[in-house]
C-alpha cells in the first residue's frame, strides 16, 4: 500500500509541472456512456481523417473549420456516430460494440498473442458489458452469449457449458482452453477456473465456440481468451470502487496505472467478502494483479504478468428436492456439519518477449509458470494438495500478399508440463464436538506428472477481395505418470498413460456481399482428454482401452447490419458430432469411474440482435435479444443392460433466452436484463427434469465528471427483481447413499442489492 501511495503522490507532482493544457481554438471531448473519456477516436470529414482523441478523449479542430460542422466518429469497439459540431467545449457519447462493422481490420502481428484471428465471428465481451452487472458477478455477462451457459454453485463453483459441451462435467470446467493474457490457465488435465480473475480487471472476454482457435488447442468445447485492462500511453490515473449489498457483500477494487511511450504499469488490487445467502457459504478474496510492459524500440518489447489469488470458500454444496423446497438456504446436512470449506492460493506468473524481424514478421515468446495450493475438507475425507506448472509457448506471426491481398500466416508450438501432488485424509468432524472438520489417518499419497505439447500453424488467405478462406492445423501429444507413494509392494498403483497423437485441421471460410452482410462457414476437428483420475479403475490400475473423446464441428452463420448499423444480428447454425464421449460414472460419494460410453450430437441455432439509437438531445437506446433453440441428444450411449440411446442429453438446456434494454440521458444509464433458462434432464434415463427459470436484474447508474481529470460514479442495483426460486446449477445422476435423497439442487441466489461508489482521477 505504500507503494500505491508513494506512485500517486509523485505521478500527480509531476503531472502538476508537466501538465501541457489543451490550447486549441476548438476542442470538444468523447466520452462512453459510464463517462469515461475514449481515445484514439478518429474524426472524419468526408470520408479522410482530420484529428484523432488524446488520452482525455479531446481533439482539435483548426480555425480554418467554420461552425457549425459535420463530422463522423470512429473506433474499432464503438458505434460509429455523425455528429454536428455547433459550439466549443462540447461533449459527445459512443456507444460500445462487441464487433465493429465500420473498420477494416488491421493486422498486426504484435497481436496475436492475445487474440483468436479467427475470421469468422466469436463473440466479444467488453468491459462496458462487465459493468452493467453487480461487480460480484462474472457469470451473467456471459451466459449472455448465445450457445454459452454457466452453471454456478457457487462465487467458486462453475461450470461452463458450451455448445452442450461440458455438461457432463460433475464438478467445474474440463471441455474448453483458457488464456489470460495469452498466458494458459487451463492446467494438465483439462481443468480451467476463471473465477480466480476480478471481473473488474477484465478489458475483453473472447469466447471462441468450438475447435476453431487452432493456435489456442482445439478443445471441442471452445476457448476463452481474457485479456486485462491497460492504460494507454500518455494515460495516468488511479480508480477506487467500493460496493456493498446484500448477504454482508463488500467488494473494493483499486487500480493504479500509467503508461508512456517505453513503459506501461498497471497494478491492481482486489478484496471481496460475502456472507452467501445459504448455510456454510461465506466467502473471502483478496487478489493482486501486475502487469507491465516495456517497448526497447520499434523492434523489441518485453511485458511481465503477476497474479496471485487467496480465497477462502466455505461449502453449503447441493441439496435434494425435498430440501430446495422448504428451505433453499440450507446447505447439505453433512457439509454443514462437517463445516466444509476450500482454502485456495493461486499463482500466475509469465514473461513475454515480441520480436519484430520486419514490418511483416514478428515472434512472441513467454515462458510462465503456475502455482495451486489447495485445502478442502469434506465429509468424507480432506483433500490436500498442491500444483505446480510450467510451460513455454512461442508464436510466429507473419502478413504477406496473396493476389495482391493481405494475408496472414501463424505458427508455433505450445508445452506445459505440470506436478499434482494430493493426498486424503480421514475426517473425523463427527467426533469434533460440533467444531468441523478435523484430520484424523492418511488414506492416501500421491503425485502425477501431466505433459501437454500442442503445435499449430494457420494461414489466412483473400482469394478475392470479398471471399477469404483460413487454414488451420493442430498437433497435440499428452501423456500422464501416476505414482502412488501411500502404498507398496503388491498394493502400489504406479501407472503411466501415453495418448497417441491427435491431428486436429480446421477450415473457414468467410464471404462478404456487402459491407453490411457477411457470411460463414466452418468445418474444425476436436478432442478432449480424460483425466488421469478417469483413467483409474476403482481399484486405482490405469485403463488402457480409455481414450478420449473426438468430434467434428459444422457450421454456418451470417452477420447482416441495417439502417446504417443501428441494426445488427447475427445468425448461427451448428452440429457437433462426439466419439467415444467420456462418462464419469459415480461408485461412491467421491469416487467416479471413467469409460467411452458412445455418442452424441449437438445441434441448433443462435440468434443475436443488437440494435442502439442515439438521440440529437443524447438520450440513448438500445434494446437487445440473444436466443439459442438446440436439440443435444445420445445418439448411442448404452449403460450396463440399459440403452439410454435417444434421450436428451444430461445436464443442459434446450433453449435459453435473454436479453434487455439500456437506457441513458446526459449522465444517467439504466440498463435492465433478463435470462431465461429452460428445464434439462436431471438423469440420463430423462425421468426427472429441473423447472425452467427466468431472472430479471436492473442498475441504474450516475456519472459525474467534476474537473476534466476528477470522475465520479454512484451507481444501485436489484439482481433475481422477481425473487425467484431457482437451481442455478445441477449436480446429473447424483445418487441418494444410505436412506438419504439424491442431492440434485445448487440454489440461486434469492432477491439481492448492491450500490457502489467509483472515483477515478487522471494525471
Amino acid at each position: 500500500m505504500k507503494f500505491i501511495l508513494f506512485k500517486i503522490m509523485a505521478v500527480i507532482y509531476v503531472s502538476a509541472i508537466f501538465n501541457p493544457l489543451l490550447s486549441q481554438t476548438i476542442k470538444n471531448q468523447v466520452i462512453n456512456y459510464s463517462g469515461t473519456a475514449i481515445p484514439n477516436v478518429v474524426i472524419l470529414l468526408n470520408g479522410e481523417v482530420i484529428s484523432e482523441t488524446n488520452t482525455e478523449g479531446y481533439f482539435s479542430l483548426s480555425e480554418t473549420y467554420q461552425l457549425p460542422i459535420t463530422l463522423e466518429l470512429k473506433h474499432p469497439d464503438y458505434f460509429l456516430r455523425t455528429i454536428t459540431v455547433s459550439k466549443n467545449n462540447a461533449t459527445f457519447n459512443l456507444f460500445a460494440i462487441e464487433n465493429t462493422q465500420d473498420l477494416d481490420e488491421v493486422v498486426i502481428s504484435s497481436t496475436y498473442q492475445k487474440e483468436s484471428k479467427v475470421i469468422i465471428p466469436t463473440a466479444k465481451i467488453s468491459a462496458e458489458k462487465f459493468i452493467e452487472y453487480s461487480p460480484l458477478d462474472l457469470v451473467s455477462a456471459i451466459n449472455e452469449t448465445p450457445g454459452v451457459y454457466i452453471q454456478s454453485g457457487a462465487l467458486n463453483t462453475n461450470r461452463i457449458v458450451i455448445r452442450g459441451v461440458g455438461s457432463r462435467t460433475l464438478y467445474g470446467t474440463n471441455k474448453i482452453r483458457a488464456y489470460f493474457n495469452g498466458i494458459p490457465i487451463t492446467n494438465g488435465t483439462g481443468d480451467t477456473t476463471i473465477d480466480a480473475f476480478d471481473p473488474e480487471d477484465i478489458e475483453r472476454l473472447e469466447i471462441v465456440k468450438g475447435p476453431k482457435a487452432t493456435q489456442y488447442g482445439t478443445n471441442l468445447g471452445g476457448t476463452l481468451l481474457l485479456n486485462s485492462k491497460q492504460a494507454v500511453p500518455g494515460e495516468t490515473y488511479f480508480k477506487s470502487n467500493l460496493t456493498v449489498g446484500s448477504f454482508g457483500f463488500v467488494k473494493n477494487n483499486i487500480s493504479v496505472a500509467t503508461a508512456d511511450e517505453k513503459l506501461a504499469l498497471n497494478l491492481n488490487y482486489d478484496h471481496l467478502e460475502t456472507d452467501g445467502f445459504r448455510e456454510n457459504s461465506t466467502y473471502n478474496r483478496n487478489a493482486f494483479l501486475l502487469t507491465s510492459n516495456y517497448t526497447f524500440d520499434s523492434k523489441n518489447e518485453i511485458g511481465i504478468l503477476v497474479n496471485f489469488t487467496d480465497y477462502n470458500a466455505q461449502i453449503p454444496s447441493s441439496i435434494s428436492k425435498t430440501d430446495f423446497e422448504e428451505d433453499p438456504s440450507q446447505a447439505a446436512f453433512t457439509w454443514n456439519a462437517a463445516k466444509g470449506f476450500e482454502d485456495n492460493k493461486q499463482v500466475l506468473t509469465g514473461i513475454n518477449y515480441t520480436h519484430r524481424f520486419t514490418d511483416n514478421l514478428s515472434n512472441t515468446t513467454s515462458v510462465f509458470y503456475t502455482y495451486l495450493d489447495h485445502y478442502e475438507p469434506r465429509p468424507f475425507n480432506i483433500l490436500d494438495e498442491f500444483t505446480n506448472g510450467y510451460g513455454a509457448r512461442t508464436l510466429f506471426a507473419n502478413d504477406f500478399k496473396f493476389f495482391k491481398n493481405n494475408a496472414t500466416l501463424s505458427f508455433g508450438a505450445e508445452m506445459y508440463n505440470d506436478q499434482y501432488n494430493w493426498k486424503t485424509i480421514e475426517n473425523l468432524y463427527e467426533e469434533n464436538n460440533g467444531n468441523g472438520s478435523l484430520e484424523g489417518q492418511l488414506l492416501s499419497d500421491n503425485k502425477e506428472k501431466r505433459n501437454t505439447l500442442n503445435v499449430f500453424a494457420t494461414t489466412t488467405l483473400p482469394i478475392t477481395e470479398k471471399l477469404k478462406i483460413q487454414l488451420g492445423i493442430n498437433f497435440n501429444k499428452t501423456d500422464y505418470t501416476f505414482t502412488d507413494k501411500f502404498n507398496t509392494g503388491e498394493n502400489n498403483k504406479n501407472a503411466s498413460r501415453d495418448f497417441n497423437p491427435i491431428f486436429a485441421p480446421n477450415l473457414s471460410v468467410f464471404y462478404q456481399y456487402t459491407q453490411n452482410l457477411k457470411a460463414y462457414l466452418n468445418v474444425s476437428r476436436g478432442f478432449n482428454y480424460p483425466s488421469i483420475e478417469e483413467t483409474l479403475t476403482p481399484q486405482g490400475v490405469i485403463n488402457p482401452d480409455l481414450g478420449p473423446e473426438t468430434g467434428f464441428n459444422y457450421e454456418v452463420g451470417s452477420q447482416i447490419f441495417l439502417f446504417k448499423g443501428k441494426l445488427q444480428l447475427k445468425l448461427a447454425a451448428y452440429l457437433i458430432d462426439i466419439d467415444n464421449l467420456l462418462v464419469a460414472d459415480r461408485v461412491g460419494e467421491d469416487q467416479f469411474i471413467g469409460r467411452n460410453a458412445g455418442k452424441t450430437e449437438h445441434k441448433g441455432v443462435e440468434l443475436s440482435i443488437l440494435y442502439s439509437h442515439i438521440f440529437n438531445n443524447g438520450f440513448f437506446l438500445a434494446p437487445y435479444l440473444n436466443a439459442e433453440i438446440s436439440d443435444n441428444k445420445f445418439i448411442d450411449f448404452v449403460d450396463g443392460n440399459v440403452s439410454y440411446s435417444g434421450n436428451k442429453l444430461t445436464g443442459v438446456p434446450n433453449n435459453k433466452v435473454n436479453g434487455g434494454l439500456r437506457f441513458g440521458f446526459k449522465n444517467f444509464s439504466l440498463n435492465t436484463n433478463f435470462l431465461y433458462v429452460g428445464d434439462m434432464p436431471l438423469n440420463d434415463a430423462n425421468t426427472l427434469y429441473s423447472e425452467d427459470y427466468k431472472v430479471f436484474n436492473t442498475k441504474l447508474s450516475y456519472t459525474y465528471n467534476i474537473t476534466n481529470r476528477l470522475l465520479i460514479e454512484v451507481n444501485a442495483g436489484l439482481n433475481n427483481v422477481l425473487d425467484e426460486t431457482y437451481a442455478s446449477s445441477i449436480l446429473i445422476n447424483a445418487v441418494g447413499f444410505g436412506n438419504s435423497e439424491p442431492r440434485y439442487y445448487y440454489p440461486g441466489i434469492p432477491r439481492n442489492w448492491f450500490s457502489g461508489f467509483k472515483v477515478k482521477y487522471s494525471m
